[in-house]
């Protein structure tokens, strides 16, 4: 009995275990074949490219600037004294030479006064000793008359007379030059900025009347804008070189120069160039002190490899561009010059023609083959 039962369930353990390991085989192969069509490597896609050619960039740099007085002076007196006279005021436009102030000191026209005195001695006495000198001088030819030492005497007494009348002149003028300073003249043609005296006040080089300048005289029709060029561009900027700037007085309005000086070194804390360009301002309506924003042209001087800024990418170890050489991508290190209008000059080891891709990224691996499109 045992025996006709264990027979047929033996039988469908046999017949069970026959399916499941065809199962499992046919589940291998079906894994086998999906991870070799996995495996099976994608076709690259199509990649934009374009010739590498030379051209001319031109871009802008935005700096700001300070514009300064062309000549800006402080006037004190060079002589003590109290001032009589004011002729300007703060806003006064003077010429060259105009009497700004008088001054008055009676110690100096006391010395004046001396000085004159001693010349007038000393003139008369010159005038004598010459006579003396030129009547012993004619007695002298008549034989005996006269002594040669005494012809001596005369001459050596005239010489002397004349050295001390030269004296008396210089003295003379010395004084008198003193008291011209008392006249405080303009050295150049400006505005009065700054007054900081008024009559009976004291002056002089020395003293309370020398905390301060009397005056501040600043030219105003021409200016200077001082600008610090980076170190990077100095090489784009030259001498008579056409700038534009606005000012926040006049934000609508824009105001033109030249620049007419360059420092020729680099400020060591900013390494930057100092340059300065000449602006007329005839209206006067830009003033010394002003901030403006200068606009300054940066063309290229020579043909260079001009690409679109796309075809450029950053990575850890530097910039690059990627050349297709014979269907596979060749990373080239390239540095980055002027930049516009989403084009940028690059300098690298590339010829003209070479093929680059246009739309460069990491993904494109060094080496990795390049389906031109």
């Amino acid at each position: 009995m045992n025996r006709l039962i264990n027979k047929p369930y033996s039988s469908l353990f046999a017949i069970v275990g026959s399916l499941l390991l065809l199962s499992s085989l046919s589940s291998c192969h079906s894994s086998e074949g999906k991870e070799e069509k996995a495996e099976a490597p994608e076709a690259p896609a199509a990649t934009e490219v374009f010739a590498l050619h030379r051209g001319k960039l031109s871009s802008a740099l935005q700096v700001p600037g300070e514009l300064v007085a062309f000549r800006d002076v402080d006037i004190y007196a060079k002589v003590s004294g109290y001032i009589k006279k004011l002729n300007v005021d703060v806003g006064s436009e003077v010429q060259q030479g105009q009497l700004l102030a008088l001054a008055e000191a009676p110690e100096l026209s006391a010395q004046l006064a001396s000085a004159e005195s001693k010349l007038k001695v000393q003139e008369a006495l010159s005038i004598a000793t010459k006579a003396n000198y030129e009547r012993v001088a004619e007695a002298s030819k008549m034989s005996g008359a006269v002594s040669k030492n005494d012809v001596d005497l005369a001459l050596s007494k005239r010489n002397a007379d004349l050295a001390q009348l030269e004296a008396a002149k210089s003295a003379y003028r010395e004084v008198a030059d003193l008291k011209k300073y008392l006249e405080i003249r303009a050295p150049f043609a400006g505005i009065i900025s700054t007054r900081n005296a008024s009559t009976g006040a004291y002056i002089g080089p020395a003293g309370k009347g020398s905390e301060f300048p009397l005056f501040v005289l600043t030219e105003q029709k021409r200016l200077r804008l001082v600008i610090s060029i980076p170190e990077a561009y100095t090489g784009y900027v030259d001498l008579n070189d056409d700038v534009n700037f606005t000012v926040k007085a006049f934000p609508d309005k824009k105001f033109s120069g030249k620049v007419k000086r360059q420092s020729g070194a680099l400020d060591k804390r900013l390494r930057s160039e100092r340059v300065e360009v000449d602006v007329i301002n005839n209206d006067k309506k830009l003033l010394p002190g002003m901030v403006a924003e200068v606009n300054i042209p940066l063309p290229t001087k020579n043909n260079t490899f001009i690409v679109p800024k796309s075809a450029i990418f950053s990575a850890s170890t530097g910039v690059f561009v990627i050349k297709v050489n014979n269907k596979k991508a060749e990373w080239v290190p390239v540095k980055r010059g002027l930049e516009a209008d989403e084009k940028v000059e690059i300098f690298g080891d590339l010829k003209e023609e070479d093929q680059l891709v246009a739309t460069a990224t990491e993904e494109i691996r060094d080496g990795s083959p390049v389906n031109v499109k």
